[in-house]
């Protein structure tokens, strides 16, 4: 709490005096009352992260995230506030990491080794390939497969927003504006039917561990537990799952 008062007298002290009509005083209670928001998107996020990365880190940019929002928010866009503050802070600790560039370039290569072998495997098959079919692709037995899945553990974080290997930019890392048009209304729309799609094409399981992870919120521990897996065994399956998205998502029109 102490740290997050300091950042709270730094950010008021480089502001340029008030902002919207919120007065300072109710500015810092927001601060307080939305900070165990920012500590648990932190803390969801760093659980896909190597241990290098640490809380520290990504709380002080979903702070600035959080400071974003409040500077920024509009009731008028009729939204809540705190669903505006959690897109601004999660918006935040992405880009953090993206200057980062955490993810070593080897696991980059291992991933788009992956993304080859799946469209390869997908174009001969007629259908989404199992695992097994994935390694016959890549040449490898199954050991070595899950340990070069296992390698791209936090894929999930940016791979659907950063770049494409292709080069182009996909729409998802593109910043919500605070003023969405029409258009932006219609574009999130087809980018959400056409990530519905992807995903209904995906293996059973596969479609599981996302649903349980991303719209029930499971950690991938308590995934493990109601699957009855080994949690890197779920780990493994999330990975390929988010992969497999990442290479239906790059021939969709959503790709910039």
């Amino acid at each position: 709490m102490r740290i997050m008062r300091a950042k709270i007298k730094k950010y008021q002290q480089n502001s340029l005096g008030e902002k919207g009509n919120l007065h300072a005083k109710h500015r810092e209670e927001l601060v307080l009352k939305y900070a165990p928001l920012v500590k648990y998107i932190s803390e969801r996020i760093a659980i896909r992260l190597p241990i290098n990365i640490t809380k520290e880190e990504l709380n002080s940019a979903g702070i600035l995230g959080l400071f974003d929002a409040l500077d920024k928010f509009d009731s008028g866009m009729g939204i809540k506030f705190e669903t505006y503050a959690e897109h601004r802070i999660r918006g935040a600790i992405l880009d953090e990491l993206r200057k980062m560039d955490w993810l070593p370039r080897s696991i980059r290569e291992d991933i788009r080794r992956i993304e080859n072998a799946i469209i390869a495997a997908r174009t001969k098959l007629g259908r989404e390939p199992e695992d097994f079919e994935v390694a016959q692709e890549m040449g490898v037995e199954m050991d070595a497969y899950h340990k070069i899945i296992s390698r791209a553990q936090g894929v999930s974080l940016l791979s659907l927003d950063d770049p494409l290997p292709n080069g182009s930019m996909p729409v998802f890392a593109k910043q919500v504006s605070d003023t969405p048009s029409p258009l932006d209304d219609l574009t999130k729309k087809e980018m959400k039917e056409i990530i519905s799609e992807a995903i209904a094409c995906l293996p059973k399981k596969e479609q599981l561990v996302l649903s349980l992870y991303y719209h029930d919120e499971l950690t991938l521990k308590e995934i493990a537990k109601v699957l009855d897996l080994t949690e890197s065994r779920i780990s493994q399956i999330h990975s390929k799952a988010i992969i497999s998205l990442r290479t239906k998502l790059r021939g969709s029109d959503l790709n910039m």
